[in-house]
């Protein structure tokens, strides 16, 4: 004799299923879900799994991992990063010019390059240069 499994459903799951349900009975077939519902759908996935949600629900399971997928990217932190700039002015007391720059990426990666001397380069060349090289 086949074990069968107990197909108790979770009572969050039990909700979303009366939500689409509701939905699909107020509305003619082949109608777009509301951004609402999906978010619903999305968030049960997450919880009870992919497969069981879409199931339950009767979605698409593709649809429903595009959704998920593309929630998890919008709720990925972003880490923004704000160039500094630095306005480098010779000064007339000394002859001798002398320039510390340092840069980093927002993977942590840093270049630390100093200058002497009465002609400073073309900072902007040498950095991308620099910063090329080991990518």
């Amino acid at each position: 004799m086949k074990n069968q499994q107990n197909h108790v459903i979770p009572e969050n799951l039990a909700y979303g299923r009366e939500q689409f349900e509701k939905w699909r009975s107020e509305h003619k077939a082949r109608t777009r879900f509301p951004e609402h519902l999906w978010s619903l759908a999305a968030k049960l996935a997450r919880e009870y799994g992919l497969n069981k949600t879409a199931h339950t629900l009767r979605l698409d399971y593709n649809c429903l991992k595009k959704r998920i997928d593309s929630s998890v990217s919008d709720n990925m932190p972003q880490t923004e990063v704000k160039p500094q700039f630095l306005q480098l002015l010779p000064s007339e007391l000394n002859s001798e010019r002398q320039c510390t720059i340092e840069c980093e990426d927002a993977k942590g990666t840093r270049i630390s390059i100093h200058f002497n001397g009465r002609e400073l380069p073309d900072l902007t060349a040498v950095i991308s240069s620099l910063w090329s090289c080991g990518r």
